[in-house]
């Protein structure tokens, strides 16, 4: 695990899985489908970026982007891992002409040969740490990795602060976190686990613990936020973006992030971007580099913060808006950590493998 996780820092100021998977396939404003009609695109995409009530980032890119293009969005979205495996098994019938995906899944379909290099216009202004350096995939909107807990069950100071807080008694059967290996934040979990632990073995001994308050493994992440806003849930797994954004509707939702109880007042997070690929042999190339263009254009990246309750890919969007304020001041004094891709990417099967054993998953 020494390869694991780079030299940490102190996030003061801010610059959120996919995990439903359920795939459906929905066409922005109607139209036929990818095959037949040369307006359009079809996008493969993790979940949290479009709103249950049609009010989310997405929803108003897909709507600006046909507006302004006259090209339709075909959307089809599920977890991260399950978003890759389909596109893996349409090899041989391309479907999908952008894939967007949370780490490592990006890094897994580059791997698969499942993207082409094409750097959107304003990739430029994006990190170097949230781009591939071969131009295979750039982050669209900057996340970051968390938990949420019900307000209301929990106020007065009984509010979980570490890991070892969902272990209590009092969490037996109100707990819950998305499936490692399938979905983002569920894979997520492995990774701040083995951080804050320190390797592989104490994080995997905790999940073993923490499996008697556990209600077992959920497919989707996103379905577990209402169940902690109603008090089915105490705590579960999520991301800073689609809690935020869902905490509109589910007022008991408070966003945390666990630290230890060796440092319980240092708790961590690491970024967990959107991040989006050219597909390779997409059936509508030049209409998937036009979306990869808009998603990336100030227009939209401005809209991150106020519509979607994200952080804006580029650098040089600064956002001032009331979400961005509020975002702000969720992860001020989070330790951000940087995993190491590379190694999660090339041993995500064997860590998912040793959390099944651990868990009885």
């Amino acid at each position: 695990m020494s390869r694991l996780i780079r030299a940490p820092h102190l996030r003061t100021v801010a610059a959120v899985t996919g995990s439903l998977v359920l795939a459906g396939s929905l066409t922005a404003c109607g139209g036929s489908s990818a095959a037949s009609d040369d307006k359009v695109v079809t996008v493969y995409s993790a979940d949290g970026l479009k709103g249950e009530n049609g009010d989310g980032w997405y929803d108003r890119v897909f709507k600006d982007f046909e507006k302004k293009t006259g090209i339709k969005v075909n959307y089809v979205e599920g977890g991260s891992g399950e978003m890759v495996q389909r596109a893996v098994r349409e090899k041989s019938n391309t479907q999908a002409d952008v894939l967007i995906t949370l780490p490592p899944f990006i890094q897994q379909a580059d791997e698969k040969g499942l993207l082409q290099a094409y750097e959107p216009k304003g990739s430029d202004q994006v990190d170097g740490a949230d781009k591939a350096a071969d131009g295979k995939w750039t982050s669209v909107v900057k996340n970051y990795f968390g938990f949420i807990y019900n307000k209301k069950e929990l106020s007065g100071g009984k509010a979980p602060k570490t890991w070892e807080d969902l272990t209590d008694g009092s969490y037996k059967n109100k707990v819950q976190y998305s499936t490692p290996g399938v979905a983002g934040d569920g894979t997520a979990v492995l990774i701040k686990a083995m951080h804050d632990f320190g390797s592989k073995e104490p994080a995997m001994a905790y999940l073993k613990k923490l499996q008697t308050n556990n209600v077992g493994p959920s497919a989707s992440t996103g379905k577990l936020a209402p169940k902690v806003d109603k008090g089915e849930l105490l705590a579960a797994n999520g991301d800073v973006q689609m809690n935020y954004a869902q905490s509109k509707d589910m007022p008991n939702l408070g966003i945390w992030f666990p630290a230890t109880a060796k440092n319980p007042d240092k708790p961590t997070t690491f970024a967990l971007p959107y991040a989006a690929g050219l597909v390779s042999k997409a059936p509508h190339n030049a209409n998937a580099k036009k979306f990869l263009d808009y998603m990336l254009g100030q227009a939209a990246q401005r809209q991150v913060s106020e519509i979607g309750g994200g952080f804006p890919a580029r650098k040089d969007i600064k956002a001032t808006d009331a979400n961005a304020i509020a975002l702000d001041k969720i992860i001020d004094g989070v330790e951000v950590f940087e995993p190491d891709w590379a190694d999660v990417s090339e041993n995500l099967q064997s860590y998912v493998a040793d959390w099944k054993s651990a868990t009885g998953s």
